[in-house]
């Protein structure tokens, strides 16, 4: 197999709309607020990938886990350990990025590192794998390549021992820093199907595959701080992408088709499918952070529940004191009341109230306050952002 990279006129147009989307997106949002935001997409693009791998991890339990707090229920229990490392890997490569701008995301160590750092915080009983017929059960070795031949549907993949060879060529062509304009960007997506085909790993192929792209797309400047996800428009066209990666396994059709032994037409298809999916996800956060949309959501919320909708009431003027948190990124409490244009004893009490929901954060009892976008109000704040059952705290029928 030679990892192809397919020609740039191919893939010029959703390349560019991709690319200069993404540049724009949260241009409107204070950092501070930004940050929020992407703390929230973290929670979201962990709960659409695991989904693409079946698991149904409710938003709020991922919620809880971040806080330490556990399900009672075993099944319950591993969902949420399994996001939490997800999550907890999502800062690890945040961090080496910020620390290494030279880090070589292509190579062999990166990869390793991805799937160790998952696996170690995985549950022993996520670390087991059962063949298909389940007579056979293996265990998955953090940071190990397989050792073991396997089938992924009609895909056989290359054999353990040539696994380094193919990693190493998969290393070099889709390296980064020797990739200029918009090759990169269609790089982002060829290597993640080729990654995906190369299948290095016993298991956790996909989850590192996704991993590595969201890595891929900060490296390249198109991560927009964090404000998007690829796994949402993934995991909403999951059957498409099981099929567009199972129809670029294929080989060369004809002397026109490439160089390689891999279809140059069928990884075009690919990489088409992945950017226009990109350039979605790009478009739909765009329309969602706009400041006029997403203030109106907020302050829609704070009268639904100032009317007694949404269980306990809150103060009207919690409205105005959201608003210019959103705005200015954080508030010094002293402010609250001339922003709410009420009483100091009023004023407080609206930001007790405010804090002990989450919706608005501090760091000290006593410090600057900033906006907290808690489960229970995301659904409102942004709509569409989860399927329409996602925020259901209900149990998962049986889990």
């Amino acid at each position: 197999m030679e990892p192809l990279l397919p020609p740039v006129e191919k893939l010029a147009d959703p390349a560019l709309l991709f690319v200069r989307e993404a540049s724009e997106l949260g241009g409107q949002l204070h950092p501070i607020t930004r940050k929020s935001v992407a703390d929230l997409l973290r929670i979201i693009n962990t709960y659409h990938s695991n989904l693409i791998e079946g698991h149904n991890t409710r938003p709020r339990d991922i919620e809880r886990a971040l806080a330490g707090n556990l399900s009672s229920s075993r099944e319950r229990r591993a969902l949420q350990l399994e996001a939490r490392a997800h999550i907890d890997v999502q800062h690890l490569v945040e961090q080496r990025l910020a620390a290494n701008a030279g880090l070589k995301i292509t190579d062999i160590e990166f990869l390793l590192f991805l799937h160790r750092e998952f696996y170690e915080r995985m549950p022993e009983e996520g670390r087991k794998v059962r063949d298909d017929d389940g007579t056979h059960e293996r265990t998955v070795i953090p940071g190990k390549l397989r050792e073991d031949e396997v089938n992924v549907g009609r895909h056989v993949p290359p054999p353990p021992a040539a696994l380094p060879r193919f990693l190493e060529r998969f290393s070099q062509v889709y390296d980064p820093d020797q990739l200029k304009g918009l090759d990169e960007v269609i790089a982002i997506a060829a290597s993640h199907h080729r990654l995906l085909w190369i299948h290095p790993f016993l298991d956790g192929n996909g989850r590192v595959a996704r991993l590595f792209t969201d890595a891929y797309l900060r490296h390249a400047g198109l991560g927009a701080h964090g404000l998007w996800t690829a796994s949402r428009g993934l995991a909403r066209h999951r059957s498409r992408y099981f099929e567009a990666l199972a129809a670029a396994d294929a080989e060369r059709w004809n002397d026109y088709d490439g160089r390689g032994a891999r279809s140059e037409a069928a990884l075009t298809a690919f990489c088409e499918f992945f950017l226009g999916i990109c350039l979605d996800q790009v478009r739909f956060m765009n329309g969602l952070l706009g400041l006029e949309g997403l203030i109106a959501r907020i302050e829609g919320y704070v009268a639904r529940r100032a009317a007694g909708g949404l269980g306990a009431k809150l103060p009207p003027e919690a409205g105005s004191l959201l608003r210019e948190v959103l705005l200015r990124g954080e508030v010094a409490r002293g402010e609250a009341a001339r922003i709410t244009g009420t009483s100091e004893r009023t004023a407080r009490r609206i930001l007790n109230t405010l804090t002990s929901e989450k919706l608005l954060l501090s760091d000290t009892p006593k410090g600057p306050v900033r906006l907290g976008l808690a489960m229970h109000a995301v659904g409102f704040y942004f709509p569409q952002l989860f399927p329409e059952d996602a925020l259901d705290d209900r149990p998962v029928p049986g889990r």
